[in-house]
């Protein structure tokens, strides 16, 4: 190898990040910002938070900008101008700039449906994917797993369940899974009745007792649907039955999912409430590089307790379940249902108990399609949508 070829060879990883406003993408950011020479910030997204988009690309200086709500164009456009940005909107525009060359790694930090399609578009591209919109694996994952496996893609897991599993699977990938145990807090509401849930109001439902998250998934934590969303993705970044994936309350949330074999060992990953590390990891892998996060102390943490979750009140979880065990387009139906219910219940519209109600209903009403196409979950996901908002 000559001595220029040497000099000429990129040696950091370009990240794009898509939904940097978000709780994910915030911290994807500082992680990122944290080793210069390891990662090149080359393009960052947003949908509607025009001002925080600004403030990130100022700082952050990535390549491209992109806002997908092209009214805020301008306004990006103009405060980006002399600081030698690209700036991009509309929807279109996330798919375009996954492709770009300087880009190895995606992440995709979109809430719900809205991460379908760029994700698609960045396996299209051949890029490594650091997967935090579980949605795209629950609404699609026939379609996702089958075109990662002809395009060569990696997809590594942000979620901190799965990313858990994939660090225990490290080594271990020659031996077979017996069963997993994904754990959940149990949100605000574990222990409670359905009477005492009746009269549940957004603002109780945002207090997550562990985590920092957005409303739209704190409040799926508070019903269970997000650990349900999580099984169905776990079944297909794992390749995984139904009765392979138990769903464990942990309230502590310290060991963050189990593992066992078919020799009947465990094993778990551990450590304090801090996405920053399964951010890292997904970006990383298989390097672990030195952090100055917090470290746990087993003396602060003398008892760590488990339990079944509830989930005849919290039905959600069952209708994944369901959704897992039908195939097909169920769970697109499910998670169009619930992107509706979620929003409806945080406008006030009705009430917790609607949210899970209303959800299976949809999901009863829409016909599910057996091995679909993209365009299928497209229809299903818009008629979806409108039996829900009937529902309300």
């Amino acid at each position: 190898m000559n001595k220029d070829f040497q000099e000429d060879k990129k040696t950091t990883k370009g990240i794009a990040i898509l939904g940097c406003t978000g709780s994910i993408g915030i911290q994807a950011l500082e992680v990122i910002s944290n080793y210069p020479d390891v990662f090149d910030l080359e393009v960052i997204t947003a949908n509607n938070n025009a001002d925080l988009l600004i403030q990130q690309a100022i700082k952050y200086k990535p390549n491209t900008v992109v806002i997908v709500n092209e009214d805020h164009y301008e306004k990006v456009k103009t405060a980006l101008w002399e600081h030698d940005i690209h700036v991009y909107a509309g929807k279109e525009s996330l798919c375009q700039v996954v492709a770009f060359e300087a880009v190895d790694t995606v992440l995709t930090a979109l809430v719900g449906y809205a991460g379908l399609k760029p994700t698609i578009h960045a396996i299209q591209a051949n890029k490594t994917l650091a997967l935090a919109n579980k949605e795209t694996l629950v609404v699609a994952g026939e379609l996702i797993t089958e075109m990662a496996r002809k395009h060569g893609v990696n997809i590594y897991p942000v979620d901190s369940e799965h990313s858990a599993i994939f660090q225990c699977l490290v080594g271990e990938f020659h031996n077979k899974i017996e069963k997993i145990y994904l754990t959940a807090s149990g949100g605000p509401f574990r222990g409670w009745s359905t009477e005492q849930l009746e009269n549940v109001k957004p603002e109780q439902a945002l207090k997550h007792p562990n985590w920092e998250m957005g409303a739209k998934i704190t409040i799926d934590s508070a019903t269970l649907m997000n650990k349900g969303l999580e099984v169905i993705e776990a079944k297909w970044l794992f390749g995984l039955h139904p009765d392979q994936i138990d769903v464990i309350v942990h309230p502590q949330s310290i060991i963050h999912s189990i593992i066992q074999f078919e020799d009947g060992s465990m094993k778990a990953q551990m450590g304090l409430p801090d996405m920053k590390l399964p951010i890292q990891y997904a970006l990383t892998y298989p390097e672990r590089l030195k952090t100055n996060f917090p470290r746990f102390n087993f003396l602060d943490y003398p008892h760590l307790t488990f339990e079944q979750p509830d989930s005849r009140t919290f039905k959600n979880l069952a209708l994944a379940y369901k959704a897992m065990e039908l195939g097909g387009t169920a769970a697109c139906a499910l998670n169009a249902a619930n992107e509706i219910t979620v929003q409806a219940f945080l406008d006030k519209k009705i009430s917790f108990l609607s949210i899970a109600d209303i959800n299976e209903k949809t999901m009863n009403a829409v016909e599910n399609i057996l091995h679909p196409k993209y365009e299928d979950y497209v229809a299903v996901d818009q008629e979806a949508r409108d039996k829900a908002i009937s529902f309300l």
